[in-house]
């Protein structure tokens, strides 16, 4: 099965997220602080860590600077004080806008998402207003250039492992678990030393929607673009068809 193609996308992310790895450090380091206060320092016995720590493996974050990271936040467990809170609004044309933040200060994240939007000719809507468009899956992105093992056995080895889906573009395989599955998939192909592009539980468009005036896809990007310069927000979800 054929999907949404994205990893042209993710790897010009990732050139991003390269440009400014302080601030993305920074961002893993909250939700390493927030993990391990709600479920302890073990990933093995805390889901949530170890999802964070898949994610900053892939974003290149030493090992190191993950350990110092988890027992610094075991240290100060009592006094992390992160809230976690989910935007949800609307682009022009429609599109809808998921954004997920941890914050320190929930009336400063507010004004600052409000802003974002209102920027770029959107506006944030009620809890639940959009959501209801998107699956909350693990998406896994495999670059074909890295990995030399046969599509076929690839394919095997994740859908042995509890993945629900297996998808092959031009450039790239494509593995979607379930929340509950994705890090024993991962795992999986860790075990196997395939290399991972991406590797994240998120939010996926059930359909996507396609946008062809110039001025709307500027606004569009514009809203995209300022999300991701708040220090604030930690993910972003569209379901633009050109931002996948």
């Amino acid at each position: 099965m054929s999907g949404h193609s994205k990893f042209a996308n993710i790897k010009h992310k990732k050139e991003k997220n390269d440009a400014a790895k302080g601030k993305v450090f920074t961002m893993i380091g909250r939700e390493i602080a927030v993990a391990v206060k709600e479920g302890g320092p073990d990933p093995a016995n805390n889901f949530k860590l170890a999802q964070v720590v898949a994610k900053a493996k892939a974003n290149n974050m030493p090992n190191d600077t993950i350990e110092r990271g988890i027992k610094k936040a075991a240290g100060e467990a009592g006094n992390v004080n992160y809230e976690n809170i989910t935007y949800e609004g609307y682009g022009p044309s429609g599109t809808a806008i998921i954004v997920k933040t941890l914050t320190d200060n929930k009336n400063r994240t507010a004004a600052n998402v409000r802003s974002c939007f209102t920027k770029g000719q959107g506006s944030i809507g009620t809890p639940g207003c959009v959501s209801f468009m998107f699956d909350e899956k693990g998406q896994i992105i495999i670059d074909k250039e890295e990995c030399d093992m046969d599509s076929d056995d690839l394919m095997m080895i994740a859908l042995d492992a509890g993945a629900e889906d297996f998808n092959e573009e031009d450039d790239s395989y494509e593995v979607i678990t379930t929340p509950d599955e994705f890090q024993t998939v991962v795992d999986a192909l860790n075990d196997n030393k395939i290399p991972m592009v991406s590797s994240e539980v998120t939010m996926l468009p059930q359909t996507y929607v396609d946008v062809t005036d110039d001025e709307t896809v500027k606004l569009i990007q514009r809203i995209l673009d300022l999300l991701d310069e708040d220090d604030d927000v930690q993910a972003v979800y569209t379901n633009w068809s050109d931002a996948q």
